[in-house]
């Protein structure tokens, strides 16, 4: 029995022997707390890990660990709070309404899904990933415009007053790639923070002028929407620009570099990293018609769609008509009553998704049903035609314009203000501390 006792006691001391010795393993942990949720350390990582390799192969130079590390726990804090909007609104992007999406880019892309799923597996990324990852996207597309849209008015003065400006131009414009880079000021500030924002404003100014990467800068130092995009904004006109880009970009050329200016946010700058000019002559229209059903909690995705495959079986066989159809089943309330009718448009002022079904068909032919936006549709290409740009067409590109430059501007506003509002608490690695 002693001899025994001393075995298992020997076995109990080389057990923990190894234990002492072996590697620590890392554990995940809690990095941001955000009202009731969370961001893990692995969220931060994997994110930077990411803009790693994207620069890499891009070739663009990143600034320092911690100025890349803020910016990321900024991004990820702002995307947790708008999809903690969407679960309190009930906004949920289902199985379904995904599948139709992979569809539409695939058909985009000129492949099919099978083979954009493979394309996606070559680059390390699982299919399920890349799911999972559309779909947050599209919930933040989809929170972001029913928060804004609420926000934004266009009125009639200002949609006449860009036509005219239109008029005059003769549609001939140009279109510029903005890098901006905002250096904050809090709202409350004080003359030493002001003075200290400022200082910081005219440093980040000397280094541009002397020749430094804007990528990496905006990067390190911006605190703009655009900041972990190396403050590049997409090509827009000045009718688009936030006001503050479209007072100081008209007379600039490529290259140029404007600032620092003061405004409420902070101190800006801004440079105009290309321009382009844009032309139109004629305008391609097209007439078609449409049923709509929007799922909700009564009417479920999979209700809907089977609805729309009946419907379509109905009006091919010659069963129903398409505009009896419309009018009793149909959930867009501006053509319902007109059997569907969506009269003469440029398909560009659709969602992407309506525009390429209606790109895709023949005079006369039927969609199958798909999803969008705004629900499950069938639509049907009634006739096409080229014509000149008529007044109603600049009345529509007005308020487009109007309503983008807007939704820019009130959609940093609304993120502001959830954060502002929200509880968040930064925790900070060890090593991180003073």
């Amino acid at each position: 029995m002693k001899r025994c006792n001393q075995l298992i006691f020997a076995l109990i001391t080389l057990a923990m022997s190894q234990t002492i010795h072996a590697a620590p393993e890392p554990l995940d942990r809690v990095t941001v707390q955000i009202n009731e949720g969370i961001i893990l350390e692995s969220e931060v990582t994997g994110m930077v890990k990411t803009i790693r390799a994207n620069a890499a192969n891009a070739g663009q130079k990143l600034p320092s660990d911690t100025a890349l590390r803020t910016q990321v726990i900024e991004r990820l804090i702002l995307t947790r709070l708008q999809l903690q909007m969407a679960d309190r609104i009930g906004l949920h992007i289902g199985d379904l309404q995904l599948d139709q999406t992979i569809e539409n880019i695939a058909k985009e892309q000129k492949m099919t899904v099978a083979q954009m799923k493979a394309q996606i597996e070559s680059e390390g990324t699982t299919f399920a990933q890349y799911r999972e990852q559309l779909r947050e996207e599209i919930t933040l597309g989809e929170i972001q415009r029913i928060q804004v849209q609420r926000r934004i008015q266009v009125s009639p003065q200002e949609i006449n007053s860009l036509v005219k400006l239109i008029n005059e131009q003769g549609l001939k414009e140009v279109e510029f790639q903005i890098g901006h880079i905002l250096i904050d000021v809090p709202s409350d500030a004080n003359s030493q923070q002001l003075e200290a924002a400022s200082k910081r404003a005219a440093v980040v100014m000397k280094r541009l002028k002397d020749g430094d990467d804007f990528r990496s800068i905006a990067i390190a130092a911006s605190s703009g929407p655009k900041a972990l995009e190396g403050g590049i904004w997409d090509y827009m006109n000045i009718n688009e620009m936030p006001t503050l880009f479209a007072e100081v970009v008209t007379d600039a050329k490529t290259g140029d570099i404007i600032g620092p200016i003061k405004s409420a946010s902070g101190f800006h700058i801004i440079k105009v990293m290309d321009a382009r000019g844009l032309e139109t002559k004629e305008v391609k229209e097209v007439k078609s018609r449409h049923i709509l059903l929007k799922p909700s909690p009564i009417l479920s995705e999979e209700r809907a769609k089977s609805m729309m495959d009946r419907f379509l079986t109905q009006v091919k066989s010659g069963e129903a008509k398409f505009e009896d159809l419309a009018r009793q089943y149909s959930e867009d309330p501006g053509s319902a009553a007109k059997g569907g009718e969506l009269g003469w448009a440029d398909p560009n002022i659709y969602v992407p998704a309506f525009a390429q079904e209606l790109n895709s068909l023949e005079i006369g032919g039927y969609s199958e049903p798909f999803r969008s936006t705004h629900g499950w549709h069938i639509v049907q290409l009634e006739e096409r035609r080229t014509t000149d740009a008529t007044d109603k067409f600049n009345t529509n590109r007005a308020h487009q314009l109007i309503y983008r430059r807007k939704f820019n501007e009130e959609l940093q506003n609304w993120l502001d203000e959830m954060r502002a509002e929200a509880f968040i608490d930064i925790f900070e690695p060890e090593t991180n501390r003073g």
